[in-house]
């Protein structure tokens, strides 16, 4: 496993870890003793960074929850990233983050959820959020009381980042990067090398797309990607999405050799992000963590990215996408 330095933290991580949204029900139902053998899989190939959210698992709090009994006797193996923001969102009854109190109120939920004393990176999970300065005063008096080690904030708007390190004190971003999904090159990945931000590449896979073993006769029924099929935009671009992994198999194996090419694609770019597969399986765990034995070289990138590079309004066909 390639191991990094972790932007300002002070960590070193493991440029592959682990995210737990999929042992929380929400991609399938997964039992308590698989989710926690996941979770120790990727532990034994090196992986010591894993990331979490208050927000996930059906119940909530169920990630955190399977991760916390996961972790018994291995806390000082490992450096956890969870986030706040949304929790009950999906039922509609969201906990208003109005006060520092209900920041650190939340925060201590978490802590206990995980059975820690401590999160290594707190990260605000409102993604669009216009005012962040009840979160940033709840962090960092929370960072002062030894409650967390550092903060900062899961986003895809650069808008949204640069507020948030309007103190120049965010040391964390988490962003979806992956081959189907490359704007962060643009102004994101830019700004977080410059300000010496640590990059957390969600979604690296595509939500399991970037596996090459699913079809336009594919029909997700979890919670996560059945939002795939809700209105016309969403379904084109699941079609040109799936049009995109199809001319990836004309170089790559579906399965092992295209999860690992696409998750190499994701830590070889200069700003050395780290990224946070998730999986539902020992052997899936395995898999993605073997990514971390090296990286992509400028040429096998460039290669990818020609090989991907379409007109953005070509017709796509929604045919048999339910």
């Amino acid at each position: 496993m390639l191991y990094r330095d972790f932007g300002k933290t002070g960590l070193k991580v493991s440029a592959i870890g682990l995210g737990t949204w999929n042992i929380g029900n929400q991609w399938g139902e997964i039992d308590e003793e698989t989710a926690i053998a996941t979770v120790h899989a990727a532990l034994d190939q090196g992986v010591n960074l894993i990331d979490t959210a208050e927000s996930y698992g059906i119940p909530c709090g169920l990630s955190e929850e399977r991760l916390g009994r996961a972790l018994q006797g291995k806390r000082d193996r490992i450096h956890v990233i969870t986030k706040i923001g949304r929790w009950g969102r999906r039922s509609g009854q969201t906990v208003p983050m109005t006060t520092v109190d209900m920041v650190r109120l939340c925060v201590h939920a978490s802590l206990h959820r995980l059975r820690t004393d401590y999160i290594d990176v707190l990260l605000c999970h409102e993604g669009k959020i216009e005012d962040p300065s009840i979160y940033l005063e709840a962090f960092e008096r929370l960072k002062e009381q030894g409650d967390i080690g550092a903060y900062g904030i899961s986003t895809d708007q650069p808008e949204a980042l640069q507020r948030f390190n309007v103190h120049n004190t965010c040391s964390v971003v988490e962003l979806d990067y992956s081959l189907l999904n490359r704007k962060p090159e643009k102004k994101m990945l830019p700004y977080c090398q410059q300000h010496d931000i640590a990059v957390v590449a969600r979604g690296p896979l595509g939500k399991g797309l970037l596996t090459g073993k699913y079809s336009t006769d594919t029909v997700f029924t979890d919670t996560v990607r059945s939002e795939w099929y809700e209105t016309e935009s969403a379904r084109e671009k699941l079609a040109r999405n799936l049009a995109k992994v199809e001319r990836l198999k004309t170089l790559l194996s579906p399965g092992d050799e295209m999860v690992r090419t696409a998750l190499q694609f994701v830590t070889s770019h200069g700003c050395q992000p780290v990224t946070i597969p998730g999986a539902k399986s020992p052997a899936q765990a395995v898999m993605n963590a073997k990514a971390g034995q090296e990286t992509l070289t400028v040429d096998q990138r460039d290669r990818l990215v020609k090989l991907l590079k379409t007109d953005a309004e070509a017709p796509v066909s929604t045919a048999g996408l339910v």
